[in-house]
């Protein structure tokens, strides 16, 4: 079984995370820039954040064999503080990057004027750089976020399939699913969704342009998640292939986009010796 995480926090998490990752077949992931769960105090803490996500975060994840690639944006939370404002003026630099297929993730957290204005603005960017965006629904009101988010996704131009509205459920699924845009679901112990419950839905709706992401980050959540999801769609009745569609071949397609995805030799890829700026993830010595 081969897995493609589509939206996973990997700063968030261990070296061992990759590990049990890996083991577990998942072999590629995007990474999304988000909120790091306090306020950054200036826009110049992004630009070291958004290096490590096109540097140190892709060596690591080479270590296990697992193909890292990013989506880079000014998150949603952070959209409404002042001191970050700056960040839209440096998305573009990163944005040219090889290695960032998206961007995202962009959207409403609490339905502010300030987020209206940064998801119009990160939206265009995306039309002005050929890239797909990875649009984040409000934890809060969600039905009504979507609604939102689907308004501007319409005013802006950009074209529905190069869009995925994360974080659906239950409630909001039958919005998003006539629009174009892609579905994206989040995986959670606890909350959002869980594999039972996602198999539901695909029971429901089908398996095109459906997204399975894990979401895990410093929170309660879990990176093997996306197995668990596998593993009950085939106990449900599913077969490998509608497996491999929706936990492989969507999140390729969908990325792939981008033009900017690298899953070349993917199978056969020795992961990278040395270390990234003086530094590797072994730790001890004599």
């Amino acid at each position: 079984m081969r897995i493609f995480d589509p939206h996973i926090h990997m700063t968030s998490r261990t070296t061992d995370d990759y590990e049990r990752m890996a083991a577990a077949g998942v072999r590629a992931i995007v990474e999304p820039a988000f909120w790091l769960g306090q306020p950054r105090t200036s826009a110049a803490s992004f630009t070291d954040y958004f290096d490590s996500l096109i540097g140190w975060e892709p060596f690591r994840a080479g270590q296990f064999g697992v193909r890292h690639h990013a989506t880079i944006a000014l998150n949603p939370k952070e959209a409404n503080d002042p001191r970050c404002r700056k960040v839209l003026d440096l998305l573009p630099r990163y944005l040219d990057k090889d290695g960032v297929v998206a961007v995202g993730e962009i959207g409403y957290d609490s339905m502010t004027p300030e987020e209206d204005e940064a998801f119009a603005a990160q939206l265009a960017l995306a039309v002005a750089h050929d890239l797909p965006a990875l649009v984040h629904t409000p934890h809060r009101d969600k039905a009504r976020g979507v609604e939102r988010s689907l308004a501007v996704v319409r005013e802006a131009g950009i074209e529905p399939g190069r869009v995925v509205v994360d974080h659906l459920n239950e409630v909001t699924v039958k919005l998003v699913r006539d629009t174009g845009c892609w579905l994206g679901f989040s995986i959670y112990p606890d909350t959002k969704m869980s594999p039972p419950r996602m198999v539901e839905l695909l029971r429901a709706y089908g398996t095109e342009r459906m997204l399975v992401n894990s979401a895990a980050d410093w929170g309660r959540s879990d990176p093997l998640l996306t197995r668990a999801t596998a593993e009950a769609m085939l106990l449900a009745g599913f077969n490998d292939d509608d497996v491999d569609r929706v936990l492989w071949r969507n999140p390729v397609e969908f990325y792939g986009q981008s033009g900017r995805l690298d899953l070349s030799d993917l199978a056969d890829a020795a992961p990278p010796a040395g270390t990234f700026a003086g530094n590797s993830i072994l730790r001890g010595g004599s």
